[in-house]
């Protein structure tokens, strides 16, 4: 079972295909006992080899400035037809659209089935949710730490200020007194 960092990196690599406009974006959740080789394969095409390695890039500077991912290796990046990155736990596959019909992964792994980021995006709040739920302490809420520090900042912020001091002004308090009769 993949862990909640690996589905966090499969959905910030989908967003990032998303983003660079990629087509017919798909999840495939391999049968483990047909693959020991990955958990997933996120396919998706460009519609060129410049937006195939402006997706990959963007996979890349995305999962390394979010979560310190990098890939283990990316091949293909050369010819940029059908570039594949490996980050263990799934493997990204950039078509152009002749490969991507020619090779056709998705009629190869049959066993697969195909996962929409919005189911992914569920069950990962699942596991969340139920990982939260075996660590809360039996008799207390979920959300009293929560509560205790949201009060800690209302009470800072109810604290009075201490009045800035008073600068001098560099005249003699008879200055002023003149300068107000005037």
């Amino acid at each position: 079972m993949p862990s909640t960092e690996s589905y966090r990196l499969l959905l910030a690599a989908a967003a990032a295909c998303e983003d660079k406009k990629a087509e017919d974006v798909r999840i495939l959740a391999l049968d483990p006992s047909e693959s020991g080789l990955t958990d997933y394969f996120l396919i998706c095409n460009g519609t060129n080899e410049r937006q195939n390695v402006a997706i990959t890039d963007e996979i890349e500077m995305r999962l390394k400035r979010d979560f310190s991912a990098t890939p283990n290796s990316v091949e293909g990046r050369r010819q940029a037809e059908w570039i594949l990155m490996d980050y263990v736990d799934f493997i990204v596959h950039v078509f152009s659209a002749e490969k991507r019909a020619f090779y056709g992964l998705e009629r190869l792994r049959k066993s697969a089935t195909t996962i929409s980021v919005a189911a992914l995006n569920a069950e990962l709040k699942a596991k969340i949710a139920s990982t939260r739920a075996k660590s809360a302490k039996p008799g207390v809420p979920a959300r009293a730490p929560a509560k205790m520090a949201s009060r800690k900042t209302a009470k800072k912020a109810a604290t009075p200020r201490k009045p800035a001091a008073k600068r001098p002004s560099g005249r003699k308090p008879s200055d002023t007194r003149a300068a107000r009769k005037k």
